[in-house]
């Protein structure tokens, strides 16, 4: 870590506090707070001083107080900055250049004469007086005196905006999302600036009025400038588009190179709608370095990052919790694992502890509707997920899981408007589109079910569920080929030993008459099955080996010659046990209790052994000696298909005498 990380964190902090970015100073001093304290008592002699700091240069503040900034020489100050700023390459983002040193004093002068201004709209703005913010800083004409100006204008309006959207509830003439039609003007009052801090609001204003690309490029510059202000790279995350585009922008950095490491892994973090669930080995990588001593070890949001995205949420959680037992970030996040895993202890729990302490969180309001929809009182949980909303308009997952709640309900048309609410506030979120998918099903309406699936799977390619879901569809639909494609499709993320999509495959070729492919997916399921008896009677071979004291001996944990003796007549009973096998295997019963060891239904491999019988019988495959195998196991078992398995059995050998008798004609049997 650079020696000036520190200093530039408690900058961040200042800087973001004065611009009413509460989020990003917290995210900065809890960032701060998880440095090794060795290095930040290093760093404590080095402090600015309590007098003015201009926040204009594009770089971290000197340790210096800033009153010593005018004493530079232009090339010292040229040359530092230029050390500082390490630009993200984009093309749509040339690199920053620091401003001349005359236009740095020039905003130092004009802040200083501003100050109090400056100190009575923050005060205003602090207490949401926006309008009076405005007022008092008319006249302004620093970069922090337009940079408040224009924000608190933004936020006016922005409130303004949601109470005419709210007048409009339940009403044909309410859009989608609130219509601010200030944007336009605020963004001429920034649209030339090179300030970081109005880069930051350019790249805002852009994004709310859908210029996506000029957002990205202003987004990055901002970033450039100040890479510490974690709402830009926030925003930055809202403004990439896909999977694509990220990798782009995160391969074009070296993420080790600078002071900015951190926010290099900040845009994966932001874009997890584009990626799979598990992070990949190189994220993982990159945030056990960050975590390490040299960086952030302590970093509760790199500890909560690293829980969610790569396994082992609960322990790390409960780790996240001993540093700060009051933290409320993530904690929706936590309980929608705590959810998944139907923990409902750990849920409950956790309901209630966080409830009494900020009931009006959206975050709690989610995880208080997690408690009760695990309880199945799914009307309570709606009664929270909407809660939610209410507090946060933009709450991605409380719109997303109270559709789920309106679908356990049958309530197909509730569910359909929640989705459709999810997706409004954000389109790149792929459980909207498959909740939407998943209502229209309901309702019988697979055309546009597929609409929404195709958008789910464009979001996550390698969802299984997705794709069964959208197979399924066109099975419906009579559209067996593309079922087929889509069911293809979900075997590329499937787990290898996975049966249900080769039987559902089988089924589809079978109904298109393409009787070797199906024969071929039968067989595999068999194959799977088989696999399964195997390893379970191999596990029970070795455990009557330890039952007679000989395991150990196994291990190559022996040195002395009896040792030796000992442990060869070890493996020698374990190979007469092994030599059992072949016979062991044909009893259905030890197939079938392994089957369902294994969580694959006896049936299924019951009917797919019919199915591969008949193919080899009756559809041309002419291996009737395995056909016989097969069918002798089901016979002999207590399936419901043991009638039909004995029925198939007694042809099948009368064709093999046949064969045996006169081969010629096999052919005309099997066309019977």
């Amino acid at each position: 870590m650079e020696e000036d990380v520190p200093a530039a964190l408690r900058n961040a902090v200042r800087d973001c506090s004065d611009r009413g970015l509460s989020v990003a100073a917290k995210w900065a001093s809890e960032l701060l707070l998880s440095i090794s304290p060795s290095k930040l008592k290093s760093q404590v002699g080095g402090l600015p001083s309590a007098g003015f700091h201009t926040s204009t240069p594009a770089r971290p503040h000197s340790p210096r107080s800033s009153m010593a900034f005018a004493t530079r020489t232009p090339a010292h100050e040229t040359a530092q900055s230029s050390n500082q700023i390490q630009t993200v390459s984009h093309p749509h983002a040339p690199r920053m250049q620091p401003p001349p040193l005359e236009v740095r004093t020039r905003e130092m002068q004009l802040e200083i004469q501003e100050a109090d201004h400056i100190v009575t709209g923050q005060a205003m703005m602090n207490a949401k007086e926006y309008t009076r913010a405005v007022h008092w800083l008319r006249d302004c004409q620093s970069a922090k005196a337009v940079y408040l100006r224009v924000y608190c204008e933004f936020l006016a309006s922005e409130k303004k905006a949601m109470r005419d959207w709210y007048r409009m509830n339940n009403t044909r003439h309410q859009p989608q999302v609130p219509v601010n039609p200030a944007l336009f003007d605020l963004l001429q009052a920034v649209h030339n600036s090179t300030d970081p801090w109005h880069l930051f609001l350019k790249a805002l204003f852009l994004l709310r009025l859908s210029r996506r690309e000029e957002a990205i490029e202003s987004a990055l510059l901002s970033i450039a400038a100040y890479p510490w202000n974690w709402s830009a790279w926030t925003l930055l995350g809202e403004c990439l588009g896909d999977g694509e585009e990220v990798t782009t922008l995160s391969s074009s950095t070296d993420p080790f190179a600078t002071d900015t490491s951190i926010s290099t892994y900040v845009p994966d973090q932001n874009i997890q709608q584009f990626e799979q669930p598990n992070g990949t080995d190189a994220e993982l990588s990159m945030c056990d370095k960050l975590l390490g001593e040299e960086y952030f070890p302590r970093s509760l949001w790199l500890m909560a990052q690293r829980a969610f995205r790569f396994g082992n949420a609960e322990a790390q959680f409960k780790k996240l919790r001993a540093i700060d037992p009051y933290r409320i970030d993530d904690i929706d996040v936590y309980s929608n694992i705590l959810y998944v895993s139907e923990n409902r202890l750990e849920l409950s729990k956790l309901a209630h502890e966080f409830l009494p302490l900020e009931k009006d969180r959206p975050e709690i309001c989610c995880l208080v509707g997690n408690h009760y929809s695990l309880r199945g009182e799914h009307e309570k949980a709606i009664k929270y997920f909407r809660r939610a909303t209410q507090l946060d308009r933009t709450y991605l997952s409380a719109w997303t899981l109270m559709g789920h709640e309106y679908v356990e309900m049958k309530n197909s048309h509730a569910a359909i408007e929640a989705y459709r609410k999810a997706v409004d506030v954000n389109r790149k979120d792929f459980r909207a589109w498959y909740g939407l998918g998943q209502a229209y099903e309901l309702l019988g309406m697979h055309q546009y079910a597929v609409y929404y699936y195709q958008h789910a799977t464009a979001l996550r390619p390698y969802d299984v569920r997705i794709w069964q879901a959208q197979g399924m569809c066109y099975e419906e639909m009579g559209r067996l080929r593309e079922a087929i494609e889509c069911m293809k499709r979900a075997l590329l993320g499937a787990d290898p030993r996975e049966i249900t999509i080769h039987i559902r495959l089988a089924r589809l070729h079978a109904d298109l008459e393409e009787f070797m492919e199906s024969a071929a997916y039968h067989q595999r399921v068999i194959d799977v099955c088989t696999e399964d008896s195997e390893l379970a009677y191999l596990s029970l071979s070795y455990s009557s080996i330890s039952l007679v004291g000989l395991g150990p001996f196994t291990s190559h944990g022996y040195t002395s010659v009896a040792d030796h003796i000992l442990a060869l007549l070890a493996i020698e009973l374990y190979l007469v046990l092994l030599i059992q096998l072949p016979s062991n295997l044909t009893t259905m019963s030890f197939i079938l209790s392994c089957c369902a060891r294994y969580n694959k239904p006896p049936s299924d491999y019951a009917y797919s052994s019919l199915c591969v019988a008949r193919y080899h019988l009756l559809q041309g495959g002419g291996d009737f000696l395995h056909a016989r195998d097969l069918m002798e196991v089901i016979a002999g078992s207590q399936c419901a298909e043991v009638g039909q398995a004995t029925e198939l059995l007694k042809r099948i050998k009368m064709v093999i005498m046949t064969q045996r008798a006169n081969p010629t004609v096999v052919g005309a049997e099997e066309r019977k």
